[in-house]
């Protein structure tokens, strides 16, 4: 019998619905929904119309899994936006399976619902588990046996107070997803770094990490190795990175590789830690101080020379570096311009691929790594510019001990042919400094200029070291056979600063050597036309020219001048080149400053 007619509804008092469901009002009336006071309207907001109510098992029920979703959604539009967005809801709705928990599975049945911050809440920290365990009971048997486990049976929080993890710490309430998904594991060293800080920031500054800031979600992550539900500590013999298991561990990623040395690798390493490896301390010490170093000096160097060009420009002190018309004087062969594009094109891609890596935390990274395909489309063409890299070095090589041994030719080891360091570079340099202080005339130089040559053996010195590591990381298991593991934690290292200084170097200094100066801005031809005004010869290199003169040899070096299409094509690929390795180098001094700043 229907005791409530529809026009006495908001009449009907609360003790009728009592009489036939005072188990539910018992329920309800601690709850969240009846915080405002225990009404038919409450039981009427899930329920429907009294006139309307369906038994349970009814698929017409308000508040069937399927439903409810409607239902709660009415007055929890947000938590509704999430859920539908979640693998719970993808269950239920695109797979048809109705025991896929709705509302009520996870917030108590339905009439005990309470908010998540209240102790007794399902949703709450000491209850989460074994709400989640009612679908999900074997996760729930490994994860109590886990280290995350065992704190919160102990009562949920760490020793410095910290609330310990539970199920919707990692998989985010409402809107959980997949675990395999990207966009979930992208989440999974933030999240695990609230608890982890430490262990956060060395996976962060790994190479695991940058790879999976960049988008590349199959690199290893914290669950991948940890394991995500069974995570014990080292020292238990069934963890996951106990030292007897972890060939089993990496084993996974780096089939075929795994030896006793490459299992001694540090994932979570600190160089800056003297403590935790000094060999490892004592390269991160010599890099840095290298980069400090070369960017310190440099730095003083071309700004003093900046002011003193600008200066000299005003004065009209190099008219003849302007000059284009006359004679032309050959200063590099076909073989050498080849080889330099070459050097341009395998180095900028080497620094596209390389620096989102090396910066993966700065802002522009992500998007420069997606323009190049994404991190493993990037890791590809890094590797075949480095192939590209060591094809040069090894030419140039080849070329120098033919022309020494084979061809008896000599001067590349001493004299002003040579490009090794003498007693004249550093009296050069040190004129060039008082030159620079208006103390002294410009110093006159030959063949090669001191910076010539830093800048050549800076590109030596970088591919041998570079390249060297770079196999190393690229070929671990091969190398860790006769090195130990740490070598592959200096190798990380060593890889990505030198590759920092030479990128820096280059797009800095180098640019300012050649083509940024006042003298010859906006842009020195000479070496991709290979010859330059003979005027401008006599002013810059002097001494070369006086030799060439005296040994009569001057003749057979002059050549007619660039055509106008020479000129146009060295512009375009010059300014393209330049262009992009200042882009390069702003990016670079984005990250530097950003990481500063935090």
């Amino acid at each position: 019998t229907i005791r409530h007619p529809r026009e006495n509804l908001g009449k009907v008092d609360i003790a009728t619905c009592k009489e036939c469901h005072q188990e539910e009002m018992d329920k309800v009336k601690d709850g969240q929904h009846a915080k405002k006071g225990l009404t038919p309207e409450v039981c009427s907001g899930c329920h429907g119309h009294l006139h309307a109510s369906q038994k349970a098992k009814d698929p017409n029920n308000s508040m069937t899994a399927v439903n409810q979703i409607r239902q709660c959604g009415q007055c929890h539009q947000k938590m509704m936006k999430g859920y539908l967005a979640s693998e719970h809801a993808r269950a239920l709705f695109a797979s048809g399976l109705v025991s896929a928990p709705a509302c009520t599975e996870c917030h108590g049945g339905g009439h005990e619902i309470r908010k998540h911050d209240d102790p007794d809440a399902a949703t709450a920290a000491a209850h989460s588990p074994e709400t989640c365990g009612k679908c999900h009971a074997g996760v729930l048997k490994q994860w109590t046996d886990s280290a995350h486990g065992k704190l919160w049976q102990q009562g949920g929080k760490t020793a410095d107070g910290k609330e310990g993890p539970v199920c919707m710490t990692c998989h985010q309430a409402h809107a959980i997803k997949a675990p395999t998904s990207a966009e979930m594991r992208q989440h999974f060293p933030s999240d695990c770094g609230h608890c982890h800080d430490k262990l956060y920031e060395s996976f962060h500054d790994s190479f695991h990490g940058k790879a999976s800031e960049l988008g590349y979600t199959a690199v290893a992550m914290c669950a991948d190795c940890h394991t995500p539900h069974h995570n014990l500590k080292p020292s238990d013999p069934r963890s996951s990175v106990n030292p007897a298991n972890l060939g089993k561990t990496c084993g996974k990623c780096h089939e075929g590789q795994v030896n006793a040395s490459f299992l001694t690798f540090d994932p979570h390493a600190r160089p800056s830690d003297p403590t935790r490896n000094p060999y490892l301390y004592w390269v991160w010490l010599g890099m840095t101080g290298l980069l400090l170093g070369v960017f310190g000096f440099f730095g003083l160097h071309d700004l003093l020379w900046l002011q003193r060009a600008i200066v000299g420009t005003l004065r009209g002190e190099f008219k003849a570096a302007r000059r284009e018309e006359g004679p032309y004087v050959r200063r590099f062969s076909g073989a050498q311009m080849t080889v330099h594009v070459t050097i341009i094109l395998s180095f900028l891609l080497l620094a596209a691929t390389g620096l989102p890596l090396k910066f993966a935390a700065a802002p522009w990274a992500p998007s420069l790594m997606k323009v190049l395909g994404g991190p493993v489309a990037a890791g590809v063409l890094h590797r075949l510019a480095a192939i590209v890299t060591f094809g040069y070095f090894l030419y140039h090589l080849g070329t120098v001990v033919y022309q020494m041994f084979v061809r008896k030719q000599r001067g590349f080891l001493w004299g002003p042919r040579s490009m090794v360091p003498q007693p004249s570079d550093v009296r050069d340099l040190l004129a060039m400094f008082g030159y620079f202080l208006y103390r002294r005339e410009r110093p006159q130089f030959d063949r090669w200029t001191y910076w010539e040559k830093f800048d050549y053996l800076a590109v030596f010195w970088g591919v041998a070291i570079i390249g060297l590591t770079g196999l190393v990381l690229w070929f671990p298991g091969g190398f860790t056979k006769v090195l130990p593991g740490w070598a592959l934690n200096a190798a990380y290292i060593a890889h990505s600063d030198e590759a920092l200084l030479a990128t820096g170097f280059i797009f800095l200094f180098h640019f300012f050597h050649t083509h940024l100066r006042p003298e010859s801005f906006p842009m020195d031809l000479v070496v991709f036309t290979g010859r330059m005004p003979l005027e401008r010869f006599k002013e810059e290199r002097p001494l070369e020219y006086q030799r060439l003169v005296e040994n009569n040899q001057l003749d057979a070096l002059i050549v007619p001048a660039p055509t106008h299409g020479d000129r146009v094509r060295a512009y375009v690929f010059g300014f393209a080149a330049v262009a992009i390795g200042l882009a390069l180098a702003v990016g670079i001094f984005v990250a530097l400053l950003g990481g500063l700043l935090h």
